[in-house]
């Protein structure tokens, strides 16, 4: 297990990882942060743990409402398709 240092809003947060993951981690953490200054650019200052809640709620919503992919027939086939090569590399 890795720790990697994420900065948000200037106030590095440790957070572990698994091994490899420490990329995706930072990118994630870029990510939030940037989102974090957008709040911060909208509203003004706000106490560390009131910032972090917002920036929960904000994210959580984006989630909530962020439509579902859409599935298509040739999108099955594919998968199929993949499952059905595996199936065979472990017969």
């Amino acid at each position: 297990m890795s720790v990697v240092s994420i900065p948000i809003v200037n106030k590095n947060y440790p957070m572990g990882c698994e091994d490899g993951q420490e990329a995706r981690l930072i990118e994630l953490g870029k990510m939030v942060d940037a989102r974090a200054r957008e709040i911060l650019d909208k509203i003004g200052p706000l106490p560390e743990n009131s910032l972090l809640a917002t920036l929960c709620i904000v994210l959580a919503d984006e989630v909530h409402n962020k439509p579902a992919p859409s599935v298509t027939d040739a999108d099955l086939k594919e998968i199929l398709a993949r499952i059905r090569e595996i199936k065979n590399k472990l017969n």
